[in-house]
């Protein structure tokens, strides 16, 4: 499973071959990222496999895209190559799956589609599975084990970086609770644990620092359903964080998947009904101040609500998200940032065509209800 593989040069219609190249073998790598102009890197997890990818595209010149879901792997990679891969004029996105694509498009579509200055965003996630369920690869699963193990190392590595803090505009948006009720989805509410809150920061924090746009606050929560699901998932959440603290527990979670997630995580992945069963909806809440109106003194004064809706998130929209992301580097170069770079998707993407190429492809941005003074 240390493979990759990559399509090298070849005009439309012509026959690709198959490289086939080995994490463990910088040589291997090298000779992939000299035949082509982009690599889609789906190794996981990323903590183990992603770097020597990053690395051999960096130095041979060709633009990486990931799918990962790891935020010390993701920012990380920022601070060891955003540098070189700006000499080298390549563009390193990291990302560019469910998470967090729509999520990052999703807070930018929602920015443009309000007449006036978008200030705060909630996101609430829903997954929707048929009879059959939901089934994810334990790969996921690890990723979510180590990266938790070394949350301190996160803050280390942020320290190290030295963010510049993103300025608040307009009103606070308010934290809300670990767990909540929502009356808008009559359903339990988590916040939801993913990469997307500190891709969005992120990418807010680019669009304001080198293009002084207005940065938005943001909110990431996910739906549960009613009170038997919150029970289980609290004892189950619970015995999560209590053994990821120990290399025994960490391994106990590793080698039995399917036990500690209720069947969620499986060694074999979701089958083919489970996803076809599948499908998710990302509402968006924002609020800000309409046109003329001040944001430092001043309450918010127009509403919006979009979605993003997609088929089976992990192993449906995932590609078709990556693949269209790869399409707006190659095909919309000319609205890429100037400099190349490690980016997050909306960093990168915000004024390429991908989400116009991600609504003809079944991953649909939409505005539920128009901006109301």
């Amino acid at each position: 499973d240390r493979g990759l593989r990559c399509t090298g040069k070849a005009a439309a219609g012509e026959e690709v071959g198959v490289l086939l190249c080995d994490v463990g073998d910088a040589g291997s790598l090298a000779a992939m990222a000299k035949q082509t102009r982009v690599v889609l890197n789906c190794v996981g997890p990323y903590r183990f496999f992603g770097e020597p990818v990053v690395e051999a595209c960096v130095e041979n010149g060709a633009s990486c895209i990931d799918i990962s879901g790891e935020p010390q792997f993701l920012e990380g990679m920022y601070l060891k190559y955003n540098e070189r891969a700006a000499e080298k004029g390549v563009y390193v996105v990291g990302s560019c799956g469910f998470d967090s694509i729509p999520a990052d498009m999703g807070v930018l579509y929602t920015r443009d589609k309000l007449k006036g200055t978008l200030t705060a965003v909630e996101s609430f996630l829903s997954v929707k599975s048929g009879p059959e369920g939901l089934g994810v690869h334990d790969g996921t699963w690890k990723s979510a084990v180590y990266g938790l193990a070394d949350e301190a190392s996160l803050k280390k590595l942020r320290k190290q970086i030295g963010y510049a803090p993103v300025p608040v505009v307009g009103a606070k948006l308010k934290k809300r609770g670990f767990l909540f009720y929502s009356p808008e989805f009559k359903e339990y509410c988590l916040t939801f644990m993913g990469s997307d809150g500190s891709v969005v920061k992120r990418t807010q924090r680019y669009l304001h620092t080198e293009l002084q746009q207005t940065p938005v606050q943001y909110g990431a929560y996910v739906t549960v359903g009613g009170l038997g699901s919150v029970i289980k998932l609290m004892f189950l959440g619970m015995l999560f964080l209590l053994l990821v603290k120990f290399n025994f527990g960490r391994k106990l979670l590793t080698k039995y998947p399917e036990f500690f997630s209720a069947g969620r995580f499986s060694k074999k992945g979701p089958t083919q009904k489970q996803m076809d069963g599948t499908s998710f909806t990302m509402t968006f809440f924002g609020e800000g101040y309409s046109e003329g109106q001040d944001p430092q003194n001043a309450k918010p004064n127009v509403k919006i609500c979009t979605e993003v809706k997609g088929p089976e998130p992990g192993y449906v929209a995932t590609p078709i998200a990556m693949v269209q992301a790869a399409l707006s580097l190659l095909e919309d170069s000319a609205s890429l940032p100037k400099r190349g770079g490690v980016y997050s998707p909306g960093a990168a993407f915000s004024k390429t065509k991908l989400i116009d190429r991600l609504n003809k492809r079944g991953v649909e941005f939409s505005v539920i209800s128009k901006p109301e003074v």
